[in-house]
């Protein structure tokens, strides 16, 4: 029989060893960890294992030196099956580093060697209450500027809310440090950026146990379409184009990410269900539920044009991002970047413009004919094919009206289009894996090829 896994994500100090901790001191069931650290000592591993009656400590496996979502992915695998031949118990817990991405960890589970003895169970997400707070959701003043992860390559504050985005089970943590209204008001955000997910408010990492353990929550097709950005961007898709549906790479399938790949619609996730600490599970229907929009101002939109984005003012739309805007993200056509399809990600105080695939209109006419009968309802420009922008914005109390006209005005005029494009000063990506962050209230920028 198979063990199931609970994979514990979370920002740093979001108190995912706190919680696990209790956990094994509360549950009777023989619980195996598995905790991963970026640094030379796994500061993590050592507070675990003071915490449990384990002999030898071998149950607790320390990864240490990379992340198990990338560098340390063969080792993750290697560990957890050496594990389950060596030792006998009834569930698995993952506690990924603080700058892990979780969908790259679920699939070693799901597709990997170790989906033979174990069965991935849930994707549970900590989130620190206080700093989500300051970060994305106080509309008075600019958020907590998060800066770079332990890598150098991406912004904390992009990662945080891609944790968020990626889970079945949302614990928001530290409830007691912000007021009941500022809780609720983070509850509306998280519900909005991952309406599938349950949550739970907490103080100081209490969960019951049969909320991390052996809940059956997972379902990978619905949680990689679930994501609050995604199913708009999608719906958006499906009213211009039918079923079909754009994915540039982001979709984490472990494909190559050059060209368009339809998927179908993941779960809807009306159903909500949140516990408030109490050790009782609330589930709000549809009927008797408000939903983040009515209740906090919160707005999910699309910005959707067959149209590019001139380099220079999309850069300055980026270095003076609105107040209010909490997500943006999706697919952007720029100009001077024909071969390109960037996927923009704003988080926080800053913005990701990485390329994440090619535009079937910049491959070859036999090519672009091959991908147009695999997708016949895809929407195509006979001048410029696929190419398009079509974002998702979250935000609070957002003036849309004079959102969307700020980023009509960074796309190109009519005779700009008819201008050479390459002779544009560009600072955007060009090949794939090549990225670029963009910090909102600063010129100040940094290139990761």
């Amino acid at each position: 029989m198979s063990v199931p896994v609970t994979i514990l994500c979370g920002g740093l100090g979001a108190g995912k060893t706190t919680l696990l901790s209790q956990l094994l001191e509360e549950d009777d069931r023989d619980i195996a960890v598995l905790v991963n650290d970026v640094g030379e000592v796994n500061v993590d591993a050592d507070l675990v294992e003071a915490r449990t009656d384990l002999e030898t400590g071998d149950e607790v496996v320390a990864l240490e030196n990379g992340c198990i979502c990338c560098s340390l992915g063969g080792e993750l695998s290697r560990s957890v099956i050496q594990l389950w031949k060596e030792h006998d118990f009834d569930s698995l817990v993952v506690e990924a580093s603080g700058v892990g991405e979780p969908e790259p960890i679920a699939r070693q589970f799901v597709r990997g060697p170790a989906g033979g003895p174990y069965d991935l169970d849930a994707v549970v997400t900590v989130a620190d209450a206080r700093l989500f707070y300051d970060t994305f959701v106080d509309g008075d003043e600019k958020p907590v500027r998060q800066g770079p992860d332990e890598s150098g390559s991406r912004p904390i504050a992009d990662l945080l809310l891609e944790q968020v985005e990626f889970c079945d089970l949302l614990v928001l943590n530290k409830c007691d440090l912000v007021s009941e209204a500022e809780r609720d008001r983070v509850v509306a955000v998280l519900e909005t950026l991952q309406p599938r997910a349950d949550i739970v408010t907490t103080e100081y990492g209490s969960v019951r146990p049969d909320e991390l353990l052996e809940s059956e929550r997972f379902d990978l097709e619905a949680a990689r379409e679930s994501a609050g950005w995604k199913r708009a961007v999608e719906a958006s898709a499906d009213h211009e184009a039918g079923d079909s549906l754009h994915d540039h790479g982001d979709s984490g399938d472990g494909e190559s990410g050059d060209e368009h790949r339809n998927h179908g619609d993941g779960e809807s996730g009306d159903g909500e269900n949140h516990d408030h600490g109490d050790g009782e599970s609330h589930d709000h229907g549809d009927d008797d539920h408000t939903h983040p929009p009515e209740r906090y101002g919160i707005d999910v939109t699309t910005f959707a044009r067959t149209r590019p984005f001139h380099p220079r003012r999309l850069r300055e739309f980026l270095e003076d991002v609105p107040d209010g805007l909490v997500r943006a993200k999706g697919l952007c056509w720029i100009a001077g970047r024909e071969r390109a399809a960037i996927t923009m990600s704003y988080a926080g105080t800053e913005t990701t413009l990485e390329v994440t695939g090619r535009w079937i209109a910049s491959f070859s006419e036999q090519r672009q004919e091959a991908y147009r009968r695999g997708q016949p309802d895809m929407p195509w420009d006979e001048e410029w094919g696929d190419r398009e922008v079509r974002l998702a914005l979250i935000g609070r109390n957002l003036d849309q009206v004079a959102l969307e006209s700020r980023l009509e005005d960074c796309l190109l005029t009519d005779s700009e289009m008819a201008e050479n494009w390459d002779d544009y000063e560009n600072e955007t990506p060009t090949a794939m894996g090549e990225s670029t962050t963009i910090s909102s209230g600063s010129a100040a920028d940094r290139s990761n090829p």
